[in-house]
C-alpha cells in the first residue's frame, strides 16, 4: 500500500508492484464489459432455473420449462415415425415382387433402403456398394444365386453361410490343394484353364491338361463351359468379374484353399419392412434382375437364400 502512487503520464493509480522499473497500473475495466459480465451472470442463473443444467448422479435438474434436448428428439422421432407410418404399412402389405408396379412406393422403398444401407452395409460393401476383395460389388449384374427382388430379400433375411439359420444359402468349394485332392502342378494346370475361360491368358499345353482336370473335378458345379450354376451358388468363371481377384496368384489361392465368406442373416436384426427396403435399394443399383416365375416343373433353388453381387471365385 505504501508503494502506491498516481502515475503522472496516465493519471492512474499504480498497484504498488514494480519489476525492473516497470509498474502495474490499476486500470479499471470498461463499463460496457462489466455490464455484459453482470448480464451473463443473471442470464446463467435464469437458465439454470428454467432449463435442465445441474448434473446429478442419475439425471440433471429438470428446469421449470420442462424442456430437454432428449425429450425434443423423442418428440421429433415420434412425429417422423407417425408421418412414415402409412408408407411403412403399404410396404408391409405389398409383396416385394409387386413393388415395381407401384413406382411411388418403390421410390420410397429405395430411399429408405439407401439410409438403411449406410447404417448396416457400408462396412463391407462400401459407401457406393462397389465392394472390395472378398466383398461383392452390388452395382454389377453378376449374381451367384439370382438378382431379383425376391432373391435379394431372401439373401438379406437368411444370409450366406450364417450359422444357426436353417435357410441360409450354403455352398462349399473344396480346398483342392490344401486337402490334397490335387497336386500343386495340377492346381496350376487348372488355373491356366480357368484363366483361358475369361481370355486372361492364351490356351497352352498347361490349360489343355487343366481342362481334363476341370472336367473331372469342377464341371459338376461350374458347368462344362465354366459359366457357373445358381442352384449350387457356383460363380461364372467365363466373365471378367472376380470376387477374390483374377490374377494367377489369386486364382491359385482360391483353388488351393477355397473361400467361405459369411454374410449376416439380417432377419434376426432388422424388421421385415427394412429388409424389403434394403432389397429394393440393392436391386436399384443397376444389376437388379426382373422377376420371372420359374417354368412349370423347373427345379427350385437349392435353398431360399440369394447372394448379392456375386463374383468369380468362391464367395
Amino acid at each position: 500500500m505504501a508503494n502506491k502512487r498516481i502515475d503522472e503520464p496516465t493519471g492512474t493509480e499504480t498497484m504498488g508492484h514494480e519489476w525492473d522499473g516497470i509498474e502495474e497500473l490499476n486500470t479499471p475495466l470498461p463499463s460496457w464489459w462489466l455490464y455484459t459480465f453482470y448480464a451473463c451472470i443473471l442470464f446463467s442463473i435464469g437458465y439454470v432455473v428454467v432449463y435442465p443444467a445441474i448434473p446429478g448422479l442419475h439425471s440433471a435438474s429438470q428446469g421449470t420449462a420442462g424442456w430437454s434436448s432428449r425429450g425434443q428428439l423423442s418428440q421429433e422421432m415420434a412425429a417422423a415415425q407417425t408421418a412414415r407410418a402409412p408408407m411403412l404399412a403399404a410396404l408391409a402389405a405389398t409383396p416385394i415382387e409387386d413393388l415395381p408396379k407401384k413406382p411411388e412406393l418403390m421410390a420410397q422403398a429405395v430411399a429408405g433402403g439407401r439410409a438403411a444401407f449406410k447404417v448396416n452395409c457400408v462396412a463391407c460393401h462400401g459407401s457406393g456398394a462397389a465392394g472390395s476383395v472378398g466383398f461383392p460389388n452390388l452395382n454389377d449384374d453378376d449374381w451367384l444365386w439370382g438378382g431379383t427382388l425376391t432373391d435379394i430379400q431372401t439373401t438379406l433375411t437368411h444370409g450366406i453361410r450364417q450359422p444357426g439359420d436353417a435357410e441360409t444359402r450354403m455352398s462349399l468349394m473344396p480346398a483342392f490343394g490344401r486337402d490334397g485332392i490335387l497336386q500343386p502342378a495340377q492346381v496350376q494346370d487348372v488355373v491356366s484353364f480357368v484363366r483361358t475361360l475369361s481370355a486372361l491368358e492364351p490356351k497352352s499345353a498347361a490349360s489343355e491338361r487343366g481342362s481334363a482336370i476341370f472336367a473331372a473335378n469342377c464341371v459338376a458345379c461350374h458347368g462344362p463351359e465354366g459359366k457357373g450354376g445358381r442352384q449350387f451358388g457356383a460363380p461364372n468363371l467365363a466373365d471378367k468379374v472376380w470376387l477374390y481377384g483374377g490374377s494367377r496368384e489369386a486364382i491359385t489361392n482360391t483353388v488351393t484353399n477355397a473361400h467361405a465368406g459369411v454374410m449376416p442373416a439380417w432377419g434376426g436384426r432388422l424388421d421385415p419392412v427394412t429388409i424389403k427396403m434394403l432389397a429394393a435399394y440393392v436391386h436399384s443399383l443397376g444389376g437388379g434382375e426382373a422377376f420371372a416365375k420359374p417354368a412349370e416343373g423347373a427345379a427350385a433353388p437349392a435353398t431360399a437364400a440369394a447372394a448379392n453381387g456375386a463374383s468369380n471365385g468362391q464367395p
